[in-house]
């Protein structure tokens, strides 16, 4: 991802839906971006810059911006038409919101009260994850909040939690067998760690402070702190 801007979301098929699909995937959605904004506002000032990597879609920009007027956004994601649809989404606070197509290593040099990376960087190779992070950590100021959720590889069984999320996922229902060979492909395409292989990528990034603060089958986030 450093060296080029590819993306699983850049065609209109692929986001077509995505915020609706966004609900469902995720277990309480609403409730992680409430909770992102608090432990931000934890390390941040009320008129505070706010880094958002994967922004396209722009529906946590849109929470966050809703929740604290004197917040200014800069979101930053590969797909042109994602952020064509995070422009539509944010586009009630548009006066404090910049939105950048590229990768973190783009980014002009400003520094950040904080930073979100949302179920990001699991669709990024293992071995360029923790430049991506370093890349985020240098553009943080001292005592600033990181909120990083992902697909994680939970227990001994990891694509069984990940059935678990595709089933949860299928209002309408799904077998057995498809949510296990759609879990399989996840398995295989996304970049898992276990928890403690998160906390140890974070910290060799620079953060420190690290506490899981959300869970809910195969997805985890965690705040820390820089």
């Amino acid at each position: 991802m450093t060296g080029g801007h590819a993306t699983p979301f850049s065609n209109a098929a692929a986001t077509a839906n995505y915020v609706e699909n966004a609900v469902r995937n995720v277990p309480g959605l609403d409730d992680l971006h409430r909770m992102t904004m608090l432990l931000l506002a934890e390390g941040a000032p009320d008129a505070a810059d706010i880094l958002v990597v994967g922004a396209g879609g722009g529906m946590e920009i849109s929470a966050l911006g809703a929740a604290r007027p004197g917040w200014r956004f800069l979101g930053v994601d590969p797909s042109a038409e994602m952020l064509a649809l995070a422009r539509r989404t944010t586009e009630f606070i548009q006066d404090r919101v910049e939105l950048i197509e590229g990768l973190v290593d783009d980014l002009p040099e400003k520094s950040f009260d904080g930073a979100t990376c949302l179920f990001v960087l699991h669709h990024v190779d293992n071995a360029e994850q923790l430049h991506v992070l370093r890349a985020i950590r240098s553009r943080l100021r001292p005592g600033s909040r990181f909120i990083f959720s992902e697909h994680a590889a939970i227990g001994t069984d990891p694509e069984r939690w990940l059935a678990r999320s595709v089933t949860f996922s299928q209002r309408e229902g799904i077998e057995s067998g498809e949510a296990a060979a759609k879990a399989a492909m996840m398995k295989q395409r996304l970049g898992l760690h276990t928890p403690d292989e998160t906390r140890a990528i974070l910290s060799e990034a620079g953060f420190r402070d690290l506490d899981m603060f959300y869970a809910a089958f195969s997805l985890r986030g965690w705040v820390a702190t820089t």
